[in-house]
């Protein structure tokens, strides 16, 4: 059954993406930065309660960070933003550069995962965020102290001594 549920989710967001290209649209668009957050995995940590909906995404959340779980490494806590707001306060071109650049984010973030997305689909990423509408609030920043709500530990394996 989820499998099955999977595959027709794919299979909407295939259509969608090949749709645009079929009609000759531009390369660049909403529903393409919609299907690059999809595939992305941008919402799961993006978008809070998208895994507890089985992959439903929450426009009144969509993309607004989530506050209620942190991510705890020797770092500190860290909990993911909101990537509506840190659309709002940049143009396009700042939005790509920014991606293109990103570096040493905190765990569990793939920056290098990012880098890799093409000029194309990061500008259909920054309209799609920009289209949810109301940027929201920024979640909180990292840090070091004791966290006030559930998180999850990101450590290195403790190697063997050679």
């Amino acid at each position: 059954m989820a499998a099955r549920a999977a595959r027709n989710t794919l299979s909407v967001l295939a259509a969608i993406a090949l749709s645009g290209a079929a009609s000759g649209q531009e390369k660049v668009s909403v529903e393409q930065g919609l299907y690059i957050s999809v595939i992305g995995g941008c919402h799961d940590c993006h978008t809070q309660g998208y895994r507890e909906a089985g992959g439903k995404i929450d426009p009144t959340k969509a993309m607004k960070g989530d506050a209620s779980i942190g991510w705890q490494s020797r770092l500190g806590v860290a909990y993911a933003p909101n990537l509506r707001l840190f659309a709002f306060i940049r143009d396009e071109d700042g939005f790509v550069q920014d991606m293109a650049d990103l570096h040493e984010t905190l765990p569990p973030m793939p920056w290098y995962n990012v880098r890799a997305i093409k000029e194309d689909d990061l500008r259909s990423l920054y309209r799609y965020l920009i289209s949810l509408g109301d940027a929201g609030k920024p979640v909180p920043l990292a840090s070091h102290e004791e966290p006030k709500t559930p998180y999850i530990t990101i450590d290195p394996p403790t190697m063997p001594k050679k």
